[in-house]
């Protein structure tokens, strides 16, 4: 089983930063690769950034050049670095662990951007 605890979401203006973390424990398999997804209001859940342990990273359009994943894997954690963040990136972000088949999911952090 593993757990995945996410932090750092919250309120900020349009143009601002913001940097999300999530801390996998457990029993973490690798290789395994560790990512973001979002689901903003009314919208399906989508891919936002995921990287693997060796540090392969993958990008949805809409965030390449303003967001960054980046993993430390001595921690279990992964981070996103948000920037220049638009109100379209509103949304409920969540961490996602998955290993071969299995797939797991924290419980969530809010990011709002005001315009």
């Amino acid at each position: 089983q593993v757990s995945l605890v996410e932090s750092g979401g919250g309120l900020v203006q349009a143009g601002g930063s913001l940097r999300l973390s999530c801390a996998a424990s457990g029993s973490i398999l690798r290789p395994n690769t560790m990512g973001w997804y979002r689901q903003g209001p009314g919208k399906q859940r989508e891919l936002v950034a995921s990287i693997t342990t060796g540090g392969s990273t993958d990008y949805a359009d809409s965030v390449k050049g303003r967001f960054t994943i980046s993993r430390d894997n001595a921690k279990n954690t992964v981070y996103l670095q948000m920037a220049s963040l638009r109100p379209e990136d509103t949304a409920t972000y969540y961490c996602n662990y998955r290993w071969r088949t299995l797939a797991m999911w924290g419980q969530g952090t809010l990011v709002t951007v005001s315009s």
